[in-house]
């Protein structure tokens, strides 16, 4: 271990990580791409690089994920007879109509001389009775008329069939080029039934579109000149068959297929031939930067098992960085020069010197278990992995569970593994907290370790997180001190220390040890003076006045310094006296720097009868947490886990916990039963919260908030009563009693009803005796706003 307590763990590690040496290209940067001379992959973080992450639900295990294959639709009998019925209803109508049940029939009209008001087509002319014949007045109007009719009946057939249903399952779903191709063969159809004059053996009649045309033409203009100009008929032509061929296009999707095919040309593939795709081992995001060179000496480093998967982790992080910066000249020179050890973390080391979990650095997720495949579980999840990852733990996550239940073992441990391994790779900042007792992970995971009440520990905790604003460091140090108590208000015990820190730190440009900030919160006069003394003669007048509010304020009813000062008495103990600011060998540390740097910290509780100072410590490190995570603009994600989070949630930590979604941080928070939680807090609690986990073994007490905090849902329930048949008839009822005799039964008859009911998605019962052993039930939601079901997982497997 170095001076400042950070290790060098490049070689030390059970596998350890060879240096890199830039080898020599294979091949030439500038070489072209051919899917035929791509290597094989020959090492295990080239495979692990090259497998498919596809996108899933939030806690599904993406690394080799297959999503679950959509099942055959299949058309519904009724969804069928929707489209043929009306189809059928309106064949009837339609063949009536043009035998005459109806007023008029339908007959050709002769072709006259232009010199008569009579032109060819088919018009509606009267009946024709037995020996007279009847004129056609109105032969336009009527042809108008028969076209209204038709349009009509095309409107009714489609909006009372299922044509969407029907269209999207035979034609939507085809791939390219056979969509495109129904739906032209359909457009085919359509025209041939428009114009049937214009495809030879069509030995039917035309539909009404173009004769209403012609003829509204005519009655609009009150003449026939338009119908001799060729022209004005052409256009009339194009414009019916642009309009009957409109709809087959859109649904047979032409217009995309024709620009990928334009656009395949252009790029000299064939079309409908997918571009050939760089395995991810190739680095193909730096070939398509223009970094050839880097992209080269990468891939020899990942075939020639060079590298981990950390390091691929942490350059493919610091290419995107070199991207958003415009730093891409410095990055090719820094891969040039130190191939895969480049941008190594501070600490040397490359990889943690043992994993007990299953981690996809690239997609940030660490493997906590198997989701099961229940009723209620949704498709996706069903047999799926169950895995966390910064996306959900920035919502926070609130895990519940008595002793032994898996807390710490299948949750804590592997997520502050998985967060310390992001730190390597640049990516996360982590403090994990142990339980007294039970320090997590092992010494060599973490780059600074602080054992509070330990003579050995390297590092102390700074108690005003090297603040030098005594407003916030008095907010800081009211929070832990107090903030669990109701008899005392937060912001009262803010302004009496900050009255005492000002004054103190102008004068000794310090803040003071926790043993001289007990004797300022006491007030006596021999404390006092000579800090009023050195204001006076340093014509301090704004701090003098603070410090003699302060002393006004002593012993007063509802003074919060005597309550200030007792807390402070629980860490005024002989194996504290070097820790906290106590001047020890211990060098300070400060949590303010996981807001600059990917450290890993483990700050570890005193134990042996100190549980309430153990406490009021784990409260000082949440709130300097929430105080140096919301400064600036941070690249890495930022977490703290609490293996045991008792006493430690107060409403202003909760209030605080709200806004880390939006500060790229988040906390992690494990507790033995809610009830370690003011009740006054338990609905904003699991509010603030956007992850929830509920073990085995919970009480019914604890698995009523979470089903609170669950909600309900709508179910579809079928009820089925059975009724007994009574008889009226003689006969019958001598069938009934030989029935009754025969299979010793009444006869009865079955009433299902099928209802919509509210059900809770998990019951405090289910949750206190359902939920089996090994197994938790988990939901989540990303910083996005996605949310995952309360569903059960498996944390054995």
């Amino acid at each position: 271990m170095d001076s400042d307590g950070t290790r060098d763990t490049r070689g030390t590690q059970a596998d350890p990580v060879p240096p890199a040496v830039p080898p020599r290209p294979s091949r030439a940067p500038d070489a072209p791409f051919v899917p035929g001379q791509v290597p094989r992959t020959a090492s295990t973080v080239a495979a692990w690089l090259d497998t498919a992450r596809p996108a899933a639900r939030p806690g599904i295990w993406r690394y080799g994920y297959r999503p679950p294959k959509r099942t055959q639709e299949r058309l519904a009998p009724v969804t069928v007879a929707g489209m043929l019925v009306p189809l059928a209803l309106a064949a009837v109508v339609w063949s009536l109509w043009r035998r005459g049940v109806t007023s008029y029939q339908f007959a050709p009209l002769r072709m006259f001389t232009p010199d008569d008001w009579w032109w060819g087509g088919t018009v509606v002319s009267p009946k024709v009775f037995e020996g007279r014949a009847v004129p056609s007045p109105g032969a336009e109007a009527l042809v108008v008329y028969e076209g209204v009719s038709f349009a009509v009946l095309v409107l009714a057939v489609a909006v009372l069939g299922s044509w969407r249903a029907i269209v999207r399952h035979y034609v939507g779903r085809r791939p390219q080029p056979a969509r495109a191709l129904i739906a032209a063969l359909l457009a085919l159809f359509a025209l041939s039934l428009v114009f049937p004059d214009a495809f030879p053996g069509a030995g039917w009649s035309a539909v009404p579109v173009v004769d209403p045309l012609l003829s509204l033409t005519v009655l609009v203009s009150g003449s026939y000149e338009p119908m001799t100009s060729p022209s004005f008929t052409n256009t009339l032509y194009a414009v019916v068959t642009l309009l009957v061929v409109w709809p087959f296009a859109r649904l047979g999707a032409w217009w995309p297929y024709a620009k990928e095919r334009l656009t395949a040309r252009r790029a000299g593939t064939a079309p409908g031939t997918p571009a050939p795709v760089r395995p991810r081992s190739q680095w193909p995001a730096l070939r398509d930067a223009g970094q050839h060179e880097a992209a080269e000496l990468l891939t020899a480093e990942v075939t020639g098992d060079r590298m981990n998967d950390v390091d691929c982790t942490r350059i493919e992080h610091a290419f995107a960085a070199a991207r958003r910066g415009a730093t891409l000249d410095a990055f090719r020179d820094t891969v040039l020069r130190q191939g895969g050890a480049a941008w190594t973390h501070p600490s040397g080391a490359r990889d943690l010197p043992r994993r007990t979990a299953r981690h996809d650095l690239l997609a940030g997720q660490v493997r906590i278990g198997r989701w099961v495949a229940a009723e209620r579980a949704p498709q996706p999840y069903q047999g799926a992995g169950a895995a966390l990852g910064p996306e959900v733990l920035g919502t926070s996550l609130l895990a519940v569970g008595p002793s032994g239940s898996g807390k710490t073992r299948a949750l804590v441990e592997p997520v502050t593994e998985a967060l310390a391994l992001q730190a390597l790779a640049g990516r996360c900042a982590v403090v994990a907290v142990s339980a007294p007792g039970s320090p997590l992970g092992a010494d060599d995971a973490f780059d600074v370790i602080v054992r509070i009440g330990d003579p050995s520990s390297v590092h102390d905790l700074d108690p005003y997180a090297e603040s030098d604003d005594p407003d916030e460091a008095a907010a800081i140090l009211a929070e832990a001190l107090v903030g669990d108590l109701d008899t005392v208000g937060a912001q009262g015990a803010a302004t009496a220390l900050a009255q005492l820190l000002g004054p103190f730190r102008a004068v000794h440009g310090r803040f003071p040890s926790l043993p001289e900030l007990r004797e300022l919160l006491e007030g006596e006069e021999r404390t006092l003076a000579p800090l009023r003394e050195a204001l006076t003669a340093r014509g301090n007048d704004v701090m003098r006045r603070e410090l003699e509010a302060r002393a006004r304020q002593t012993g007063t009813p509802g003074d919060a310094g005597r309550a200030l000062a007792d807390r402070l008495a629980l860490l005024n103990r002989p194996v504290f006296a070097d820790f906290l600011g106590g001047g020890g060998p211990g060098r300070p540390f400060s949590l303010r720097a996981v807001a600059h740097h990917p450290l890993r910290v483990r700050i570890d509780l005193p134990e042996r009868g100190h549980e309430e100072a153990g406490r009021l410590i784990a409260r000082l490190v949440l709130a300097q947490f929430h105080a140096v995570v919301r400064e600036g603009r941070r690249a890495h994600f930022a977490c703290l886990v609490l293996d045991d989070a008792t006493g430690t949630v107060t409403a202003e930590s909760v209030r605080r916990i709200q806004r880390l979604r939006s500060q790229n941080a988040g906390v992690l928070l494990a507790l033995r039963s809610i009830g370690d939680v003011p009740e006054a807090l338990h609905g904003p609690l699991y509010g603030a919260v956007g992850c929830r986990m509920a073990f085995c073994g919970v009480t019914t007490w604890d698995g009523s908030r979470f089903a609170q905090a669950w909600g309900t849902e709508w179910v579809e329930t079928t009820e089925v009563a059975r009724h007994t048949v009574f008889a009226d008839q003689p006969m019958t009822r001598a069938f009934h009693a030989l029935r009754k005799l025969v299979t010793g039964k009444a006869v009865t008859t079955d009433a299902v009803t099928v209802r919509q009911v509210e059900r809770e998605r998990w019951s405090a019962s289910e949750l206190a005796h359902a939920v089996p052993p090994g197994h938790a039930v988990l939901s989540l939601t990303t910083v996005e706003g996605e949310h995952a079901p309360p569903l059960l997982v498996d944390l054995r497997d």
